[in-house]
């Protein structure tokens, strides 16, 4: 595997990419979503500081423990991986404060776990990750998830739900209101809220195109 993409923590991600990635068939949730998410918390590390180490940890074992959306336990996820991640660190020698310290960021990074991040890394790491789901990448994976799950595009009998509630385990388009178009609102650091307002204005048009293109016009949206 080229280890290029973690510089200048090759010799990190070595000892930890082994543990990153359980076996699973979840294509937006693989090793070039860790490459991604680890692109971006790079570019807001270099603006906003924080521990390279620690984020490169973060990032790597972010998703260590698969569950899939539509479990039980999704809400879970993110404690399920930094348990496991702690002993790993261990393993490497890793002073206790730092091991925590990716462990929190970790479980903060998770949306569904509603943890609100405290040190830089974490939130770091939660704007890193949520950049993800923004823009035409987060698009993309919204329909592939879609599509995993067994969901439809949108309702055709009230793709704007204004006569049902929203269901986004039913209908991928519903997923827009109900997370995507929210996420921008959530960013912790100011580097982080710039990129997604950008993200997000690309998310806004693509949905808005899609109504155009199945017949609803901007004056009835």
């Amino acid at each position: 595997m080229n280890l290029a993409i973690f510089a200048p923590l090759q010799s990190l991600a070595s000892a930890l990419l082994p543990h990153a990635l359980e076996p699973s068939e979840d294509g937006a949730h693989d090793l070039s979503h860790l490459q991604r998410v680890w692109h971006n918390a790079q570019r807001l590390q270099a603006e906003e500081g924080g521990d390279l180490e620690v984020l490169l940890a973060g990032v790597l074992l972010h998703d260590c423990v698969a569950v899939e959306k539509n479990s039980p336990l999704r809400s879970q996820a993110s404690r399920l991986a930094a348990e496991k991640a702690m002993p790993l660190l261990r393993q490497l020698d890793w002073p206790e404060p730092r091991v925590r310290a990716v462990a929190h960021a970790i479980e903060a990074h998770s949306f569904s776990a509603n943890i609100t991040p405290v040190t830089l890394e974490a939130k770091i790491l939660q704007d890193a990750d949520r950049l993800d789901s923004l823009g035409m990448l987060g698009v993309a994976r919204t329909f592939y998830i879609a599509g995993r799950m067994g969901s439809t595009l949108y309702d055709a009998t009230d793709p704007l739900a204004r006569t049902r509630d929203y269901d986004d385990k039913r209908y991928c388009l519903d997923h827009f209101q109900t997370k995507l178009l929210h996420l921008a609102d959530g960013f912790q650091t100011p580097s982080g809220q710039r990129l997604a307002r950008l993200r997000h204005e690309r998310l806004q048009r693509f949905r808005d195109d899609l109504l155009e293109e199945i017949g609803l016009t901007a004056s009835n949206t």
